[in-house]
């Protein structure tokens, strides 16, 4: 056991729990003043909620020992047996019990991104329902396959060093499933007969928001090498010019199309940088990092753009930056990935190996299927039962008042 790698993840692991109310700032900021704090509690109570269900049973469903290659079994209810002795199977040099805190961290952010999918209009009750369904046979499974020890797509040779898969796109395309199975919130422009143009009423609080993200996004990726040591270092240049790049091309994409650079597109860039380089992060240098963030801020733009042409709302554009972000940085990994970085991982396409791209695509094309169709049952399950949306009425008054009686700001 090593005490410098112990002290890294566990300062990383405190920088990815500093991610969910930044997250949650960075929400927050961009709907409209009167569902501010209904935003921030989705996210602020998962540090609760999934905190207890990880130590309850999750990690041992989603890094237990191995069930039939797709789910780890029972042993670590209640945290049995995973105390100050490594596991070796995950990391020689730190204690079990601080690779499974530090893996909580993760367990609860992702529930957390979808949130901004159905903001402004989501009963709290039925919120905490589907948080609790999802994380338990959503989230704990494609951790499983990915990360866990017999994991099959770990077993495949899948790359994803911090959650492109397993964070960004399991969490984006429930995202799509909620954004399907709720509906456009009321008075919506661009569906029907609606004329309400929905602006961010704080973009200051977002764009501190992006600020922790990008700060936590080091202990998210760079943690992630599980040691103090070179490959960490890699992994958190990668990181920063990455997001450093996406947010220069988003804004450039944006001020070519709309003719303004925004604070808001800065912001959005950032996190799609951030997103996109998480599974190749521990992978690739740091000249295929600044590719990857160029392309994940233009892809991202692109795909915000279209969701009105689809037919969707996804209030916080969680499918655009998140599902086609994670995408992005899947399938790119595929590309630029060398063993030169990280001898532990594989050779991409652009260093001699066509096969990684092949099984970043099965692993993607994996998470996309079941997430959505596991995520789309539990919705209309959800609402047939308990109702996912508020009342009308509700909505317009807002979901500060009317969920939580209480609101954002004095009058």
């Amino acid at each position: 056991m090593n005490p410098a790698d112990t002290a890294f993840v566990l300062v990383s692991a405190a920088l990815v729990m500093l991610m969910t109310p930044g997250l949650a700032l960075f929400y927050g900021g961009m709907v409209r003043s009167k569902n501010v704090l209904a935003t921030i509690m989705q996210n602020f109570i998962l540090l609760g909620v999934v905190g207890v269900l990880w130590a309850m049973y999750g990690y041992s469903l989603a890094f237990g020992p191995d069930v039939g290659h797709v789910i780890g079994n029972l042993d670590w209810v209640g945290l049995a047996g995973v105390g100050a002795e490594p596991f070796k199977a995950y990391s020689e040099t730190i204690p079990h019990q601080t690779f499974m805190i530090y893996q909580a961290m993760f367990a609860i952010i992702t529930p957390a991104l979808i949130t901004g999918a159905w903001a402004e209009r989501m009963k709290f009750s039925t919120f905490l329902v589907f948080m609790v369904l999802w994380s338990t046979i959503v989230y704990n499974p494609v951790a499983h396959w990915v990360w866990g020890d017999g994991g099959w797509l770990k077993s495949l040779g899948a790359l994803d060093f911090a959650g492109g898969t397993v964070v960004h796109i399991n969490a984006g395309i429930a995202a799509l499933a909620a954004a399907l199975v709720m509906g456009p919130r009321k008075g919506y422009a661009g569906y029907g007969n609606g004329t309400e143009a929905f602006i961010p009423h704080n973009l200051p609080m977002t764009v501190l928001g992006a600020g922790l993200l990008w700060f936590g996004w080091f202990g998210f990726n760079a943690g992630s090498a599980l040691a103090a040591g070179a490959l960490a270092s890699s992994a958190f240049t990668a990181t920063h010019l990455a997001t450093c790049a996406a947010t220069l091309s988003w804004v450039g994409a944006e001020w070519i199309h709309r003719g303004k650079p925004t604070s808001l597109g800065a912001a959005s860039g950032a996190v799609a940088g951030l997103v996109a380089i998480t599974p190749a992060a521990g992978y690739v240098g740091p000249m295929s990092a600044i590719i990857i963030g160029m392309v994940a801020g233009i892809v991202c733009y692109l795909a915000v753009l279209t969701k009105v042409k689809l037919g969707y709302d996804d209030s916080l554009d969680v499918v655009g930056v998140h599902c086609v972000g994670g995408v992005a940085g899947a399938l790119l990994t595929g590309l630029f990935a060398s063993k030169l970085v990280n001898s532990a991982g594989g050779d991409g396409l652009f260093f001699g190996n066509p096969g990684q791209l092949v099984t970043q695509l099965i692993a993607v094309g994996a998470t996309l299927i079941y997430s959505f169709v596991i995520s789309y049952i539990l919705l209309k399950i959800l609402d047939a039962t308990m109702g996912l949306r508020v009342t009308a009425e509700d909505e317009v008054a807002g979901l500060d008042i009317t969920e939580h009686q209480e609101t954002g700001y004095s009058l």
